[in-house]
C-alpha cells in the first residue's frame, strides 16, 4: 500500500489520504468500510460525524442491546443526500469509532504540525 497515507484503522475499516508520487493529496479523505468507499472532504467527514451522532442518539432512545435490537437494521444518513446505509447497531459502533478516530488523528496532526508548532 505505497499509494496511501493511513490516517486511522479499526477492525471494520480504514481512512487514508491518497498519494500522487511522493505527495499526499490532503484535500479529501478516503473512508473504506463494509465493501464501500467514500471520498470525503474534511467538512463532509464532519457532517458524517454529526449524522452518526444523531443516529446514535436516536438508537439510544430504544433498548439498543436487547436481543431483538442487536439484529435489527436501520438507515444511517450520509452527507450525500441520495445515499443512506442500512446498518446494524454493531456496525454503527464500528463506523462511529472509525470516523471519531479519523477526526481525532486529523485534529492532532493539524495541531502538532500546525498551530502547536513553536
Amino acid at each position: 500500500m505505497k499509494d496511501i497515507e493511513q490516517i486511522y484503522r479499526n477492525d471494520f475499516g480504514i481512512s487514508f489520504y491518497w498519494k500522487e508520487g511522493n505527495e499526499i493529496v490532503s484535500d479529501k479523505i478516503q473512508l473504506l468500510f463494509k465493501q464501500m468507499g467514500f471520498y470525503f472532504s474534511v467538512q463532509e467527514l464532519n457532517e458524517f460525524h454529526d449524522l452518526i451522532e444523531d443516529c446514535v442518539m436516536d438508537q439510544n432512545t430504544d433498548d439498543m442491546y436487547s436481543t431483538k435490537r442487536v439484529f435489527d437494521k436501520f438507515l444511517l444518513k450520509t452527507p450525500y443526500v441520495a445515499l443512506d446505509l442500512e446498518i446494524s447497531p454493531m456496525e454503527l459502533d464500528s463506523i462511529k469509532d472509525l470516523v471519531d478516530g479519523s477526526l481525532f488523528r486529523l485534529h492532532l496532526n493539524e495541531y502538532v504540525f500546525g498551530s502547536g508548532m513553536n
